[in-house]
């Protein structure tokens, strides 16, 4: 079964319009106006309380951020972590315990994600060309050999969670997980509605694979059926991916095409208007969303 067979049936939301299907080609504007567009107007609510940018001209990608910005978001990063690993220790303590003695298997969950991604679409790919090596000169490379052709979408980095599910939980294949999913565990419920499972991200951050702020890193399974039905998909993977960010706070977890869409649109709007000041208030109303465990499943 497709990762998105499920979830490409659920076209609509209750009080909401129907969304369009996927168009065949990419109409024209920005990246950002397709993605929002394509989320539905009446899904896409303004996000009123992040400080729009006067830009003179739309982002690519986190290079076309001003170098001091980039460089205070990466302090922010390193302090707050630091910060939270020193003052949430006990904490992180107590929660592996609990892990520890409600289930089998291990603490602490590894799993690869794709990260940033800077590389530039050229149009050009050197692989189609049939002509062969030059005269005089021996083809080196050997049939399934070419690490060229695994398509990797970005960065791949191993990221780490308190583990909230079975460890058989992917037996039958990778998977989304669902409302009242079977395969999470008591205190992993727990766990998933109060975001202390992500707690161990703070070493990734350190690491620098991540950010506090920036769009949720995927899986490499699904980025191919989900950059197929969303334009602009790939262009997210333009930022350094994050623990919390605008999609996180509004749409919460995604399981559903509809759910995808919306995040990409609140990526994209994300890049355009990345800032100290803005990710300031993306952490503080990340609390609120902590306190009151919405948008967890």
């Amino acid at each position: 079964m497709s990762v998105l067979s499920t979830a490409t049936a659920a076209r609509t939301i209750p009080g909401s319009a129907p969304v369009p299907a996927a168009p065949a080609a990419a109409s024209t504007g920005s990246t950002l106006q397709q993605a929002t567009d394509f989320a539905g107007t009446q899904q896409f609510p303004k996000v009123w309380w992040l400080t729009p940018l006067q830009l003179t001209e739309e982002r690519a990608n986190i290079q076309s951020v001003p170098a001091s910005t980039r460089f205070a978001k990466r302090a922010l990063d390193i302090v707050v972590a630091l910060t939270m690993l020193v003052c949430l220790a006990p904490l992180m303590a107590v929660v592996a315990l609990l892990v520890k003695l409600t289930s089998k298997g291990p603490v602490i969950y590894s799993q690869t994600r794709v990260g940033l991604n800077l590389r530039k679409k050229t149009g050009i790919d050197r692989r189609q060309d049939q002509s062969g090596p030059p005269e005089g000169v021996a083809d080196r490379r050997l049939p399934g050999r070419d690490r060229r052709a695994t398509v990797s979408y970005g960065r791949h980095f191993t990221i780490y969670k308190f583990r909230t599910m079975r460890t058989d939980a992917e037996l039958q294949g990778a998977r989304f997980a669902v409302k009242g999913d079977s395969r999470i565990t008591p205190i992993g419920r727990l766990l998933r509605k109060t975001r202390l499972d992500e707690l161990p991200q703070l070493l990734n951050v350190l690491r620098g694979e991540m950010s506090l702020v920036g769009p949720r890193p995927e899986r490499p399974e699904f980025i191919k059926p989900l950059s197929d039905e969303i334009p602009g998909y790939l262009d997210r993977l333009g930022l350094q991916p994050g623990l919390t960010g605008v999609a996180q706070i509004l749409n919460g977890y995604d399981n559903e095409i509809d759910s995808f869409r919306r995040k990409v649109a609140f990526d994209l709007y994300y890049l355009q208007n990345c800032s100290l000041g803005n990710d300031f208030k993306i952490l503080v109303r990340t609390v609120h969303v902590v306190l009151t465990g919405s948008g967890a499943l």
